[in-house]
């Protein structure tokens, strides 16, 4: 499985150098570190958000809610600001990590002790968050002079040259890459979703288990919601809306198994980058934005596609090493 898992992230890497190599050949300077840097750095939020779906998906579930999530977040953090501008950005930072993970734990516990299905769930949490956003703000925008300079600067922070919310990706990253592959949490992810019945006889707690998916993947939400509004310095009720399809769409296009148990960080870093390269792309290259719907649904079908394979090869060779004991 593991070979299978590098050869997905290396033949995705060579499309993604491929896709940039086709753009630079129209627009030399897309190519340039400083422009690569910026898709990389517009496309750190959707890295974010994938890395949370990527957890919950392992463990054969879905969060529909998340960019609701984020949405939700990021308007109770911008009204806090706004009313109480002393509160130090670090405190309003875990904040929104603490709300986006309680938010996730209501998906959570919905599946795991009411046994409902996840598609379900988030599809009512994902509405009842927009709902609570309009009665939250009664409908109003939280605007850039409402919020303060420091609410709005730490995005564009530099840090060595590159911007901090850049650096909240790359802290994801490396903490995601921690937590599934150097602790029990993380492992139990892929146990879950590899063989549910047989991670109950290992020890492992189906339920929690992905009620604990449901949390990390609503804390990522929620540091997502206060970089999105921060970043573009306003919050209103359709924030990122529709937006949790993309996060889907980078996770499939990563090479996260629908079916579970199966996926990588690199993954879901490189899908999200197809997508934040196309989008970026196509305007530089004169090419009409909705063209990047019909280009990301190909390659998710693709991506579907070739997992299918994969799995399917993967269960060829334990049917054949149980034939061979």
């Amino acid at each position: 499985m593991k070979s299978l898992t590098l050869s997905r992230d290396a033949l995705l890497a060579l499309a993604l150098i491929a896709l940039v190599g086709l753009v630079y050949l129209r627009f030399p300077a897309f190519a340039s570190p400083n422009s690569l840097l910026g898709v990389f750095n517009d496309t750190s939020i959707l890295i974010i958000l994938a890395l949370g779906q990527m957890a919950v998906i392992l463990t054969r579930c879905i969060d529909l809610s998340m960019a609701s999530n984020l949405a939700l977040v990021g308007m109770c953090t911008a009204m806090l600001n706004s009313a109480l501008p002393s509160i130090p950005i670090p405190i309003l930072v875990f904040l929104a990590m603490f709300l986006g993970a309680l938010l996730g734990s209501i998906n959570g516990i919905l599946v795991w002790k009411l046994d409902i299905p996840p598609i379900v769930v988030t599809l009512g949490t994902l509405t009842i968050f927009r709902g609570l956003i309009f009665l939250l703000s009664e409908g109003q925008w939280v605007n850039a002079h409402e919020m303060s300079p420091a609410f709005k600067a730490l995005p564009r922070l530099s840090i060595f040259g590159i911007p901090a919310l850049s650096w909240f990706a790359i802290l994801c990253i490396a903490g995601m890459y921690v937590l599934l592959t150097r602790t029990h949490y993380g492992r139990a992810f892929y146990a879950v979703g590899g063989n549910p019945n047989a991670a109950v006889y290992t020890g492992i707690d189906v339920g929690r288990t992905r009620f604990n998916a449901f949390v990390l993947s609503g804390a990522l939400s929620g540091i997502a919601g206060y970089l999105w509004v921060s970043r573009y310095a306003v919050a209103y009720v359709d924030i990122a809306a529709g937006f949790e399809l993309d996060v889907v769409a980078a996770c499939v296009i990563g090479g996260i198994s629908i079916a579970g148990g199966m996926g990588s960080i690199g993954g879901a870093v490189l899908g999200a980058l197809f997508l934040g390269v196309i989008k970026n792309a196509l305007p530089v290259v004169n090419i009409s934005p909705f063209w990047q719907q019909a280009i990301s649904g190909a390659a998710i079908i693709v991506a579907v596609i070739f997992n299918a394979r994969s799995e399917r090869r993967l269960g060829r060779i334990i049917l054949k090493k149980a034939e061979q004991i």
